[in-house]
């Protein structure tokens, strides 16, 4: 079980640091990991494209084999994982309660969540640096049987499938779950072939506030309804041959970055406000 709460984390325009008001976060450690399978979708545009050639280059460059110990994966491997993509933008307890009852409903052994150094079906303006979103990632996700890692980045891709795809020839004898939330099954079909990604892992699904009926009605659901399993039988989905995928109607937590991000704004100029009077 994860037991431990982390610290609590504020997310001020941009600027992160811990509930006690010490500024920054620890630095990451020399290997890095900064990426996910969930860079999906259609491109925003050039900055985006010029972000992630950077990231793939950086990497490259640093030469780090993509074996799983290269990736920073130690032995032994892990036979079942989940798979949480994101921007993380920023990382929340909402993150966090998705990760433990992936572990406990599909009997994982582990979650990787891979943060994304820019998802192209969102804008970079308003995206964090991906240095600040990945250390803030690792300092909710202290758990033995979480990691956040760099793989995409490592990687040098950009969209799901081929994450995956990568994934799949790196660690052949792992069984990958990949984890969404009812939101994303929603608006899956706008990704880069969809169906291959369908093809080639089981899908664990998620409850999400106000998601659910949406996503369940949306084409992946229909296209794929007779691969659908039951919730009770969630717990053999990693071994299952896809397609195969499981809706979980979880307990709902209400946290979203988009609403974390929304309240950044007036905190900082509150913030900046009261500077102002205490220097006058």
């Amino acid at each position: 079980m994860l037991t431990a709460r982390p610290p609590a984390l504020n997310y001020l325009a941009g600027n992160w640091r811990h509930d006690t008001g010490s500024p920054g976060l620890p630095a990451a450690p020399a290997l890095l990991y900064h990426g996910r399978p969930g860079s999906i979708g259609r491109d925003h545009g050039s900055s985006a494209q010029r972000l992630s050639a950077r990231s793939a280059q950086h990497n490259r460059a640093r030469g780090a084999p993509l074996t799983p110990a290269g990736l920073g994966i130690g032995a032994p491997v892990p036979r079942r994982v989940g798979l949480l993509g994101g921007s993380f933008n920023p990382a929340h307890e909402g993150h966090l309660h998705i990760s433990r009852e992936a572990l406990k409903r599909l009997d994982l052994d582990e979650v990787w969540w891979l943060v994304a150094p820019q998802n192209p079906l969102k804008p970079v303006r308003g995206m964090a640096p991906f240095a600040k979103r990945f250390a803030a990632a690792r300092v909710l996700a202290r758990h033995p049987r979480l990691r956040v890692l760099d793989l995409e980045a490592r990687l040098g891709t950009r969209y799901t499938v081929d994450t995956v795809t990568a994934l799949q020839r790196i660690f052949p004898r792992t069984r990958f779950v990949f984890i969404i939330g009812a939101d994303i099954l929603a608006q899956i079909r706008q990704w880069k072939r969809w169906t291959d990604i369908f093809a080639r892992l089981p899908i664990a699904v998620l409850a999400r506030p106000t998601y659910c009926f949406k996503g369940l009605a949306e084409l992946a659901a229909q296209r794929y309804a007779r691969h659908r399993l039951a919730p009770a039988a969630a717990q053999s989905l990693a071994e299952r041959e896809p397609p195969a995928w499981v809706f979980l109607p979880i307990k709902l937590d209400v946290h979203s970055a988009t609403e974390i991000r929304s309240h950044a704004g007036p905190e900082r100029a509150a913030r900046g406000r009261r500077k102002q009077r205490q220097t006058r």
